[in-house]
């Protein structure tokens, strides 16, 4: 086990680059399978999902190659199996994209019900699993997700989305580039990293229009070829960054991003009274003064994202008046407030709402993450608070945000990685 040391109450001073997207990353590379050649990928995060993936790669039978740090080459041009290790699928949320990617290349497809971060609530795949019978593949569901398709390849098909669903809209993409005929997502998610991977399928040659609107049209073709393509900038990676400095104080420069991605983002620290100033591909921000209260909701794109929900309360804990945070997205998204309230925040939970009561100062303790962002969230709070904190549980958090620790420590923070006793951080939550 490993934990986080952290010494809190310094403001952040520097300048911290962003790496790739770790949610268009992990659509990106399942969807390699489509591609019949090799597909460099370019800005690739180092994180422990992506390492999963390509793991689940290698062991359906592709070469993958790494050029350096970040970019990486994939040949799926002899992959012998379309069941996926159980092992390894489980570990991450991501895996269901390789139930569309495997149906769209082979016609099926065997994978484990997925992973990742549990927020308390149910996380259905039920909208994945109504475009892929739309398409004319049976699916069953257990432990594990068999879908095969009624011919040898998906069919062209309508798909109204219930729910607006990331996930279900990339799925589908997926499983209908080299559908035969022409399928039409409705009421479909609009988020930067949907874009990102109808833009990579795009230029390795499939035909999808409307990516980024609530309705995409996806025309199939009948082969993918190699390519080159670099992910974009992530966008909840750099908003985490920008709610550390609205939290500690400070001033960084947050380079390599795409500024209209994080409009969302920089026009609720502006209300709270932190300084965004945009320059080119980068953002400057900057807080000195008392942070103001204010009201956040999330919503789909471009609304306020729900990734980015644990880590703006933090900062609210510290802002002067009630502050109130609607979860918009997902039914429950608040199992780290107890851990907050342990470092002196005033919080309350009311249904999907919680309400901020903010506090002159936040103090040290030993803290745990629940998952990806919440985890994030608990690291803000332990380099805001006064004191020294622990943060166990960072597993959550090293699968999505690549050298956390060396970059923050670039800007001026103190905190250290230690391995430690995993009895010692079994710790029971009432």
């Amino acid at each position: 086990m490993t934990k986080y040391i952290v010494q809190g109450g310094h403001p952040l001073f520097g300048e911290v680059r962003i790496s790739g997207a770790k949610n268009a990353a992990v659509a990106i590379i399942p969807a390699a399978l489509l591609v019949d050649g090799v597909c460099r990928i370019e800005n690739i995060p180092q994180i422990s999902d992506v390492t999963a993936l390509l793991k689940i790669l290698e062991q359906l039978g592709a070469n993958v190659r790494f050029l350096n740090r970040s970019d990486v080459e994939i040949d799926c041009r002899h992959i012998a199996t379309t069941q996926v290790s159980q092992e390894l699928a489980h570990k991450i949320r991501a895996s269901y994209y390789l139930i569309g990617a495997l149906l769209g290349r082979f016609g099926e497809a065997e994978v484990s019900m997925p992973g990742g971060c549990n927020f308390g609530g149910v996380r259905p795949i039920d909208q994945h699993v109504k475009g892929f019978a739309a398409m004319g593949a049976e699916v069953r569901e257990g432990d594990f997700i068999c879908a095969k398709a009624s011919g040898d390849r998906m069919k062209g098909a309508n798909v109204y989305l219930d729910v607006v669903s990331v996930g279900a809209t990339m799925n589908i993409m997926m499983a209908a580039a080299l559908a035969d005929g022409t399928t039409v997502i409705e009421n479909a998610a609009k988020e930067p990293h949907i874009v990102d991977l109808a833009n990579f399928l795009n230029s390795m040659g499939a035909n999808i229009k409307g990516a980024g609107t609530d309705t995409i049209r996806i025309f199939g073709v009948d082969k993918l070829h190699g390519g080159t393509y670099a992910i974009i900038p992530d966008q909840i990676e750099a908003g985490t960054y920008m709610a550390a400095v609205a939290a500690c104080g400070g001033q960084v420069l947050v380079r390599g991003i795409i500024p209209k991605h994080m409009d969302c983002i920089t026009a609720k620290l502006q209300e709270m009274g932190v300084q965004v100033e945009e320059q080119d591909d980068t953002l400057l921000v900057r807080r000195s003064g008392k942070l103001r209260r204010t009201n956040v909701k999330t919503l789909p794109y471009p609304g306020f994202p729900t990734d980015m929900q644990p880590q703006i309360t933090v900062a609210l804990c510290l802002a002067e008046g009630t502050s109130m945070v609607t979860e918009g997205v997902w039914d429950n998204r608040y199992r780290y407030v107890g851990e907050l309230t342990r470092m002196g925040a005033q919080i309350r939970v009311e249904g999907r709402s919680a309400v901020i009561e903010g506090v002159d100062h936040l103090t040290a303790a030993s803290v745990q993450a629940y998952d990806l962002r919440a985890g994030a969230a608990m690291v803000i709070a332990a380099l805001a608070a006064e004191g020294t904190s622990e943060v166990s549980n960072v597993h959550y958090i090293e699968r999505g945000y690549e050298d956390i620790i060396g970059k923050l420590r670039n800007l001026g923070a103190q905190i250290d990685s230690v391995e430690c006793d995993e009895t010692i951080e079994t710790r029971q939550i009432g």
